[in-house]
């Protein structure tokens, strides 16, 4: 029998769900919501379909449980609305990142070759781009798009075979991460500033949109990026032709690279900063902050807004470099800066969680459809998950992996009481390893 703590957590999980019912146009879709969630929270070690629903409590038939993911016409993008709007904290930094999918044959929707980080180098694999809300003690899913190359846009026996959407067209990653930029704001959540890599650091119009949104941004950006100290300001010199592209002048300095900048400032100019990752020991770095312009918005009539240039220098003779354009005001603290610039390490253990506790990555469907549905589930299985870390208790904060242990014990029982004969089985393991000891 489950005790009174486990009955409430599990009162608690069917009034999560509760709020995504009216999201499936049939009861039998929402039956099979749970069932997919405690699939997910179950204790199978691979989080393929049959493994999760041998270890349902109340399993339906398989082929009504793969339907419901890879066939079934609900709106993924429907339960991502409900899920931000039902997020219950509402301000954070907003990470915007990509995680990938290692494959090893080329019908899964979206597979290429192209840069997987799973294994660090360039192999077969999906990648999808997402954005988490990270509280400082928690990271909540804002969303999930998946990237479709263009060889898989313009090809319509592809298309058809992986049955993606006449309505979904090519978009490169940062038009994604803006878009669920956009989305998170709509929904009501208080974005404070905006992290991501140079992957979109490195993108003018990334950083351009947020400058229109009035987002405080840290952006990861290439060595190569160039740059003006400071403001130029842009001069005519009248005595000569005025080409086309240079009607409102050009620069009164050259651009640098930032790499080159960095490495021409003086030994004094360096600072070491100590900063520390949640509960995660202290890391130290030397650090240069300098007010810079980037270079790349001039050449269309205009001057990008004056940033911080974000220079790092790991420890030793050959610590790594990293650099950062950050848009903080000009009074801002170099200790600040180092911080904003250092939040994007949530994004780790957001898909650490997702991927080794819930079996994100486990999904070996080949439909577009069926890939947003196995997401946007494994993202509300998340979700709970966060909501019971938040609730008050003695001792210290639970973790990831506590709060997914608690409620797969309750599962467990479930399964027990429901399916007798595991009982007997475990009874007769278990003698049977006795008499083999005696």
């Amino acid at each position: 029998m489950l005790d009174r703590e486990s009955w409430a957590r599990l009162r608690r999980l069917t009034q999560w769900l509760d709020q995504f019912k009216d999201c499936f146009g049939r009861r039998a879709q929402a039956v099979s919501l749970r069932q997919y969630v405690e699939g997910l929270l179950g204790d199978s070690a691979r989080k393929s379909m049959s493994a999760m629903l041998e270890r349902v409590s109340e399993p339906t038939s398989y082929q009504a449980f793969q339907h419901f993911i890879t066939h079934a016409p609900w709106d993924a993008e429907v339960l991502w609305r409900r899920l931000r709007h039902v997020t219950p904290e509402r301000t954070g930094i907003l990470i915007l990142d990509e995680t990938s999918f290692p494959k090893s044959g080329p019908h899964s929707v979206g597979v290429a070759r192209q840069y997987c980080g799973a294994v660090g180098k360039v192999a077969n694999c999906q990648v999808a781009v997402t954005a988490a809300l990270w509280t400082g003690q928690r990271a909540w899913p804002m969303g999930a798009g998946l990237y479709l190359p263009e060889a898989w846009t313009g090809d319509p026996a592809r298309r058809t075979a992986a049955q993606v959407p006449t309505a979904v067209r090519f978009q490169e990653k940062w038009r994604l991460a803006l878009t669920l930029v956009r989305q998170t704001r709509a929904a009501g959540v208080t974005v404070t500033a905006v992290v991501a890599d140079a992957e979109y650091g490195d993108n003018h119009v990334v950083r351009q949109t947020l400058h229109r949104l009035g987002l405080p941004y840290a952006l990861g950006v290439s060595p190569t990026l160039t740059v003006f100290l400071g403001t130029p300001t842009l001069r005519i010199d009248r005595t000569l032709p005025r080409p086309r592209n240079r009607r409102e002048g050009w620069p009164d300095q050259d651009a640098v690279t930032v790499r080159a900048l960095s490495d021409a400032l003086p030994a004094r100019a360096w600072r070491r900063v100590t900063w520390r990752n949640g509960t995660n020991a202290p890391w130290e770095a030397d650090f240069v902050a300098r007010r810079v312009t980037p270079a790349t918005d001039w050449r269309h009539r205009r001057l990008a807004p004056e940033v911080w240039l974000l220079c790092e220098r790991g420890l030793g003779p050959t610590g790594r470099r990293r650099h950062y354009l950050v848009a903080l005001p000009a009074s801002a603290s170099l200790p600040r800066i180092v911080r904003l610039a250092h939040q994007r390490w949530a994004i780790e253990q957001h898909y650490q969680d997702l991927k080794s506790e819930l079996g994100l990555d486990h999904f070996e469907g080949r439909t577009y459809p069926g890939w947003q549905h196995h997401l946007v589930i494994s993202a509300i299985t998340h979700a709970y998950l966060q909501t019971e870390r938040r609730r008050p208790r003695a001792g210290p904060p639970l973790t990831f992996p506590q709060a997914r242990a608690l409620v797969q014990e309750i599962f467990t029982g479930l399964l027990l009481v429901s399916r007798p004969q595991y009982m007997r089985w475990m009874n007769d393991a278990e003698r049977r390893f006795h008499q083999l000891r005696m």
